[in-house]
């Protein structure tokens, strides 16, 4: 029988819920010394004096670290501009100003409130409108312009395609921040080896690229620094960019002795990166045969006070603004602004939910002006294999938008008995109070599944066997962070498979920068692709060189390098963007209470083509799990910032959703239809629900109630304001 589609159980479930797995908090010993970050807790200020003489003088501290103990001052996944210690000014509220470091925590905390700061107050600039004014204040005065970056995309003659239209629609569109609330706030410990090496234990995504950055602050060797991941409990992106591990580093660095670090929910949330809130004006064109024949639009995303992730987001926005249609006719400008605000980076989905949210309403918005059935125009324009994306080349193989759609829509018939009717929408059945309206909506999405515009993707894995009779049991050393998703337990049944092992026979070690090979990180949906494809290659390789009669052991270690991808050419906007994606549709039904507002999601039909699925519980379970978060994301998670201050630092100010928002029905629909790379087939799909849900309730809110939205979060208030409004248009004309 074949291991790969099995739902076999996850080897870590049994320690996780009963309490023996050990996340980075539970390794706090009271030996350690005990970090507290004074942060700036202001937006924008100058900083003129920092004295630590009083906290120093406070019972049980031992030393307060600043920017001058600091050899290289700055970090950064992409563009190293964030200084791990301010020295001379602090650009949002959370910024690290200092780092007390004490015997017990509460005297770090009383340390740190005597740590005396001196500001100047400057001028924040904290809409990103306002941020690319000709006179707005700076946040990097050296750069001349809060504009981080721009990337355009063109292709065709919009004039003309505009030209060719019957209709024509424009719409502005706007997103907000998201926090990722992971259920494990930010913890970690760090000391110094027998070796003088520095280890730091923490929680992350890319053991590999930590170290890069935390070796390159203390301007030592990669090798004299050693990351670990203890147990993870969420990350959704929230961990990719450093937010303790450098400070532990440092502290143990410069003390010698072992130290940790756990943060507050608060501090949590003020202090590390959001997604990127963004506004969309976009213009769309179509002929009444039901062809979207142009599309023009402009994405600002607000970035933040750093650069973070901003750079590749806003690629995606770009690429991803017209959804899974081949258009002839392109014209998208988009844009990553520097404010006074929290840094803005990777969040689950990464730009493609902010996209889908404009691109799908249009398209809905765009079939209901040609008084044509939403999904009929969808399977009119939705991508082929061929077709050409907005880069003017064609995409990867295993196009499966249209296969995705119309499985959805069988889906619907067939589960909740709606029929299509000719050029209508499905029309929900409603129910007898009379201030509830149901609705249904559909969306479609893609995503890109891996590293893109260039960045060539690779992961490395090495495979050890032995055994005496026969093959016996297998080591694989792979630096694959598991940060929920049961990659982990995917790699294992990858190797199995090879191998004709039992999982149970098969030891992964993946936590450990000095002992695994570098995977990369644990974010595009990439690693059940990329590191699941070096481990079947290298499991091969070893397979292969097993001898029985020898030395009963074989070695084999493979780097696979997925297919290039390249940067957009400036002069002609070509390019391969992404050597994978993946595709889905959904149906979302909705109750509306018109009284109140309130948007209750009853059922979602949620169809993803996964090539093919290693673990088929762990897939579902994925799906499930992703739109729990695009629920929260579509109409719950109101994070507030006004004037660079976070107005919901707490959990009980920021809505999450609980069990009892979430869809009575959730029904995942997977599709097998095998990538051309990936192992087994299998591509990476953990991202994918959150990409075309608020579109889908968006529809469905309207389709209930004949208003759109096209403000994220859909909260209660917002609704009910639409229907008001529309109501006094109504009396109006009357």
């Amino acid at each position: 029988m074949s291991i790969i589609g099995t739902a076999l159980p996850r080897s870590d479930a049994f320690s996780k819920v009963t309490g023996e797995s050990h996340y980075p908090a539970d390794l706090v010993k009271p030996d350690m010394y005990q970090l507290q970050v004074v942060f700036a807790l202001r937006p924008h200020a100058r900083i003129l004096a920092i004295d630590t003489s009083e906290a120093l003088a406070q019972p049980d501290v031992i030393a307060v670290l600043t920017a001058r103990d600091v050899p290289y001052n700055a970090f950064g996944l992409i563009e190293a501009d964030q200084p791990v210690l301010c020295d001379d000014v602090v650009r949002f509220e959370g910024d690290k100003v200092a780092v007390v470091v004490a015997r017990t925590k509460q005297a770090a905390i009383r340390g740190a409130q005597y740590v005396r700061v001196t500001y100047e107050d400057l001028p924040a600039v904290t809409d990103v409108h306002t941020a690319l004014a000709p006179d707005a204040p700076l946040v990097h005065q050296e750069r001349g312009s809060n504009q981080l970056f721009h990337f355009p995309l063109r292709k065709g003659d919009t004039h003309q395609g505009f030209a060719q239209a019957d209709v024509v629609l424009e719409e502005t569109f706007t997103t907000s921040w998201q926090e990722h609330a992971f259920l494990q706030p930010e913890a970690g410990m760090a000391y110094i080896d027998e070796q003088g090496r520095v280890v730091i234990v923490s929680a992350g995504q890319w053991l590999h690229e930590d170290r890069r950055q935390i070796a390159a602050i203390l301007e030592l060797p990669e090798e004299s620094v050693i990351v670990r991941y203890a147990a993870i409990g969420g990350a959704f992106g929230g961990r990719e960019d450093l937010s303790i591990q450098h400070l532990l580093a440092l502290a143990a660095w410069k003390l010698r002795h072992p130290v940790a670090l756990v943060w507050s929910r608060e501090e949590s949330i003020i202090a590390h990166h959001k997604r990127h809130p963004v506004h969309i004006y976009c213009r769309w064109g179509a002929t009444r045969a039901g062809q979207i024949t142009a599309v023009k639009a402009k994405a600002i995303a607000d970035g933040g006070a750093y650069a973070s992730t901003s750079v590749e987001v806003v690629k995606d926005i770009a690429v991803f603004v017209t959804g899974a249609y081949e258009i002839p006719n392109i014209f998208v400008d988009a844009y990553a602004v520097y404010t006074n605000n929290l840094p803005s980076g990777a969040f689950r989905g990464f730009g493609a939910p902010q996209a889908h949210f404009a691109c799908e309403t249009m398209v809905t918005r765009l079939a209901q002006a040609l008084d044509m059935d939403p999904a009929e125009l969808r399977l009119r324009n939705l991508y082929r294999e061929g077709s050409l994306e907005p880069t003017n080349l064609p995409l990867p193989e295993g196009v499966s938008s249209t296969p995705a759609l119309e499985r959805c829509l069988e889906e619907v018939r067939l589960r909740w008995g709606y029929e299509r009717v000719s050029r209508e929408p499905f029309r929900a059945k409603q129910p007898a109070e009379a201030h509830l309206r149901r609705g249904i909506g559909l969306a479609c999405g893609i995503k890109n599944v891996g590293y893109s515009f260039g960045f060539q993707d690779r992961s490395t894995a090495t495979v050890d066997l032995f055994g005496e009779a026969e093959l016996e049991r297998a080591e694989i050393r792979i630096g694959a962070a598991d940060v929920g998703q049961g990659s982990q337990m995917a790699l294992r049944q990858i190797a199995a498979e090879v191998l004709k092992l039992s999982p149970d026979n098969i030891t992964l070690i993946c936590d450990d920068s000095h002992e695994a090979p570098n995977a990369g990180s644990a974010s595009a949906s990439r690693l059940t692709f990329m590191a699941g494809r070096a481990v079947h290659d290298a499991a091969k390789q070893a397979r292969e060189q097993w001898s029985y009669v020898d030395d009963y052991q074989a070695r084999a270690t493979v780097q696979y390098q997925a297919p290039a991808t390249t940067p957009i050419d400036p002069a002609t906007y070509t390019g391969t963007p992404n050597y994978c994606y993946g595709y889905a549709a959904q149906a979302v039904e909705v109750e509306v209470n018109l009284l109140t507002g309130q948007v209750q999601v009853l059922r979602v039909i949620s169809v993803h083509d996964v090539g093919k699925a290693i673990n088929m519980q762990q897939v579902t379970g994925q799906v499930e799990g992703c739109l729990a978060q695009a629920l929260g994301y579509a109409l719950l998670e109101h994070f507030q910032v006004q004037n660079g201050r976070v107005l919901t630092s707490h959990l009980s100010t920021y809505l999450l959703p609980t069990v009892l928002d979430m869809p009575v029905e959730i029904t995942p629909v997977i599709l097998e239809l095998g990538d051309p790379h990936g192992p087994f087939g299998a591509r990476g799909m953990a991202e994918m629900p959150l990409v075309p849900f608020a579109a889908a309730v968006a529809h469905a809110i309207h389709e209930a109630t004949g208003v759109w939205l096209t403000q994220q979060p859909m909260t209660p208030e917002r609704v009910l304001k639409a229907i008001s409004m529309k109501a006094d248009r109504e009396r109006e004309t009357t």
